[in-house]
């Protein structure tokens, strides 16, 4: 296991009827600046929950972070929250309106363009911020990661600042979700999890086991909470396995991936495909492509995850992504490129880019635009 420092500030509020508990956690001198997605909240109940919680309070709304936050949208909001002399920040929503609002957080005390802040990649300078979060998926509300677009570039990057102070996570908060979204944010957990797992093996037994409960958790309730999305036992299950797949606690000591994510985005970037829905399709093209190098973890997944013990190494690695592939499937999801209309210019373009940065992802740093084009050619 490798030397690390571990801290997680987040403050976890579970439970129903628990987002009347803003009241107490947020300090009565505050000035919020209340930020939403497109609308969804004021139909689940949600928006008027938060709404009487913050009586008394001095609140600013903004609406309108997208999936996939731009900068472009965060920069009216930042200019928002100076013009109102914001000093606490909300978050109700899911992993892209709390991404958005870490940005937020950050450049309402930064003179310049909140894209430089982006593009050095963290933030130390931030006000507090809290988040309800309505959609499992990222983990965003117990890190401190970020992800923001800039639509005139056409571009994605990954951006750091501070975890938020605490999250409420209320499962029934869910039962209005769209399938789709419940499908993607298990796909995204299940390979945020995978991103820390599929690496060297024999580092931790403790972080594979963690490791492994939780992709066995969502193998075990996918079946059924794709069908029954109101049942508050799964969603419970769902939400605090996207939690804990990307709050650092199975991240501690062992080495991280990370090349299924940074592909993803370039995806995302280029055709606005779904985050979740990008890593379905690039995470068996890189397990196909990597094989020869992860087969003694493929071998370790497949036997604890998927019950595969029979037949040569070789063919037991194969048969873990062909699980890995079948499961993705299962919940609707497209695995492959051509499915969502992603041809050779764009492989070529996402070479080009990776070059251009001399990018080296995986744990070894040896992900390289050239590899990252086997990865995605192994995605067709």
């Amino acid at each position: 296991m490798e030397n690390f420092i571990f801290q997680n500030p987040t403050k976890l509020i579970f439970g129903k009827g628990m987002i009347a508990n803003l009241a107490k956690e947020i300090p009565q001198d505050k000035r919020v600046l209340v930020t939403f997605g497109g609308g969804s909240v004021k139909t689940n109940g949600v928006y008027e929950q938060v709404k009487t919680a913050l009586q008394g309070f001095e609140v600013v709304e903004f609406w309108g972070i997208e999936s996939n936050p731009s900068v472009e949208t965060l920069q009216k909001a930042i200019a928002l929250g100076k013009e109102n002399k914001v000093d606490f920040l909300l978050a109700v929503g899911g992993g892209s309106v709390i991404d958005g609002t870490k940005l937020i957080a950050a450049g309402i005390l930064y003179d310049g363009d909140a894209w430089d802040l982006v593009l050095k990649g963290q933030a130390i300078d931030t006000l507090p911020l809290a988040a309800v979060l309505t959609l499992p998926a990222t983990g965003s509300e117990m890190n401190a990661g970020a992800v923001i677009s800039r639509k005139e570039t056409v571009e994605k990057f990954a951006f750091f600042s501070k975890n938020p102070v605490f999250s409420i996570l209320d499962p029934s908060t869910t039962f209005t979700l769209p399938k789709y979204q419940v499908a993607c944010g298990i796909a995204d957990t299940y390979i945020h999890v995978m991103e820390q797992y599929m690496t060297t093996p024999n580092q931790s037994k403790l972080m594979d086991r963690w490791a492994e409960g939780i992709l066995q958790t969502l193998v075990e309730i996918a079946p059924s909470i794709t069908k029954d999305t109101e049942n508050y036992a799964l969603m419970s299950e769902f939400m605090l396995s996207a939690t804990m797949g990307l709050n650092g606690f199975i991240a501690m000591g062992v080495r991280q991936d990370w090349a299924t994510h940074m592909i993803g985005h370039e995806l995302t970037a280029l055709h606005g495909i779904t985050h979740g829905g990008t890593l379905v399709i690039v995470m068996p093209g890189l397990l196909r492509t990597l094989k020869t190098k992860k087969t003694a973890k493929l071998l370790q997944y497949g036997e604890r995850v998927w019950g595969i013990t029979a037949g040569s190494d070789e063919e037991r690695a194969d048969q873990a992504i062909e699980k890995t592939e079948s499961f993705f499937r299962s919940l609707g999801l497209a695995t492959r490129l051509g499915e969502v209309g992603v041809g050779d210019e764009t492989i070529v373009e996402i070479e080009r880019r990776f070059n251009k940065r001399k990018v080296g992802f995986g744990e070894d740093g040896d992900i390289t635009g050239t590899v990252s084009r086997q990865i995605l050619e192994n995605c067709k």
